[in-house]
C-alpha cells in the first residue's frame, strides 16, 4: 500500500493557489478539469517532491467545485487516498470485517469505505485497473463517502 494524497475542497481557487503555492511554497504537479461536472482538481507537491515524472510523496488534492458552495468546517475535508496491490483482496477483507464498502469497486479501479471515526478512505488500484467482476460488479452505493 502507498499513501497517495489528502484532498480538501477549496471555495476559491486562486485564493487558495496564492496560499498553498505562492506562500507556503508548494508546486501544482498536475491539474484536471471535468468540464461536464464543472469540478477541478490540482495537485500539489512540496518542492523537493514536484518532480511530475517522479512523485512518490503524498500529494494535496485541491478539489474546486464550479459552482459556488459553502463548506462548514470538516465538509471541506475530503478524503485520504491509499494505492493498494490488490482491490478487490483489500475490500474483501475489509468486507470480511464488518466495514461497509460505501463506493464499492465497480470499475475495478476505486473504492471508498469510511474509517471508525467516520473519515472518507479512497482506494485505488496500482497499475491497471482490474476485470469488471462480482460481487462488486453490481453492488450498490451505500451512504457517502
Amino acid at each position: 500500500m502507498r499513501y497517495l494524497h489528502t484532498m480538501v475542497r477549496v471555495a476559491d481557487l486562486d485564493l487558495s493557489l496564492k496560499f498553498y503555492c505562492d506562500l507556503l511554497g508548494l508546486v501544482q504537479v498536475k491539474r484536471k478539469d471535468f468540464e461536464q461536472a464543472r469540478f477541478s482538481l490540482i495537485f500539489l507537491a512540496a518542492p523537493g517532491n514536484s518532480n511530475a515524472a517522479e512523485i512518490n510523496s503524498p500529494l494535496l488534492e485541491l478539489t474546486y467545485n464550479w459552482d459556488a458552495q459553502e463548506y462548514s468546517e470538516g465538509r471541506n475535508f475530503g478524503h485520504l487516498a491509499f494505492e493498494v496491490d490488490d482491490l478487490y483482496a483489500i475490500c474483501e477483507k475489509l468486507m470480511d470485517a464488518g466495514v461497509v464498502i460505501n463506493r464499492p469497486p465497480r470499475d475495478g479501479y476505486m473504492a471508498f469505505v469510511r474509517s471508525p471515526d467516520n473519515i472518507s478512505i479512497e482506494l485505488l488500484q496500482k497499475g491497471a485497473d482490474l476485470p469488471a467482476a462480482e460481487p462488486w460488479q453490481s453492488m450498490e452505493n451505500i451512504g457517502s463517502w
